[in-house]
């Protein structure tokens, strides 16, 4: 069974001020979610599977894909705040979203085989699809060898600002052993620098790998993601802003060891709009990419 590309975009709406807000970055007015797409269906993804609001739906189908849902078989699931285990209730007061690991859980009965998840505005590059893709097609179904693309973080940074990233550090036989969230990383000459909140600060060589949330799984990561949401439920359901996060599930199934996660190097280079200066920068790397040949300048003309 070819591996499923599950896009995490419940929250596109309050991020752009709606899908009409979606920007144009390919020189045919491509979003980056469209050449997410693209390059997972030259990866060997069959399937792609949506995760969004239930009012963003009519939209969604009728802005973003229809422009490829004859091209790949498109699926959709819907997150909402009230689909939770037996025994919780939605705060009263609570807007925000519960989180990627309840998103994923939103999205199981949309999931068969393996599966790859994204962020729907993360601008990955091919070589990182064509990785993870092969890693996905041989993996056994009923393994707990979960996987994770790391990023060079040089290949991360914004010029603009410090950005928040998750700095791995790996085993020698390069399964994810511990991921530090550094929130202000910034550039510092070729290398990179972060400052911590109680003001220490640490130099980095630019080389680590970083997660930018490209993870890989198979259907097993479902026989724990009930638990663990719902021990976050007990923990923290009742505050108005908590959030359950799949890069902290994955630590806590690798602490648990009931999982691991093997760091996949890709040489591309991520790009993402971090602040609004950002955007001409992806604008620009993307026309350099279809000027070498790796895109068409209508993708899907």
């Amino acid at each position: 069974m070819t591996p499923t590309l599950v896009v995490l975009a419940a929250g596109m709406g309050s991020r752009y001020g709606g899908l009409k807000q979606i920007d144009p970055m390919g020189p045919s007015g491509e979003t980056i979610l469209d050449y997410s797409v693209y390059d997972a269906l030259r990866a060997g993804f069959g399937r792609v599977v949506f995760i969004i609001r239930p009012d963003f739906e009519d939209a969604f189908r009728s802005g973003v894909s229809a422009k490829f849902d004859r091209k790949i078989e498109v699926a959709y699931a819907f997150q909402t705040l009230d689909q939770l285990p037996s025994g919780f209730a939605v705060p009263e007061g609570r807007e925000k979203p519960w989180g990627t690991t309840h998103a994923i859980l939103c999205a199981r009965n949309q999931i068969q085989g393996n599966f790859a998840v994204i962020n729907a505005d993360d601008f990955y590059g091919r070589a990182s699809y064509a990785v993870l893709g092969k890693h996905l097609a041989d993996s056994d179904s009923a393994s707990t060898d979960f996987s994770m693309v790391g990023f060079t973080l040089r290949n991360t940074l914004s010029d603009h600002g410090t950005v928040a990233r998750g700095v791995c550090a790996t085993d020698d036989k390069g399964f994810l052993a511990d991921i530090d969230e550094m929130t202000k990383v910034g550039r510092n000459g070729s290398a990179a620098r972060n400052t911590y909140d109680d003001g220490r600060v640490v130099d980095l060589t630019g080389d680590e790998p970083v997660s930018m949330n490209m993870w890989g799984f198979t259907p097993r990561l479902f026989e724990d993601l009930d638990r663990i949401f719902g021990e976050f439920l007990g923990a923290s359901g009742h505050e108005l802003k908590s959030e359950c996060f799949i890069p902290l599930t994955v630590g806590q199934l690798i602490k648990e060891r009931k999982a691991t996660c093997r760091v996949l190097r890709t040489d591309s280079s991520w790009f993402g709009v971090t602040y609004q200066e950002d955007k001409a920068v992806v604008q620009s790397s993307i026309a350099a990419l279809v000027d070498r040949g790796d895109y068409p300048a209508n993708l899907w003309g």
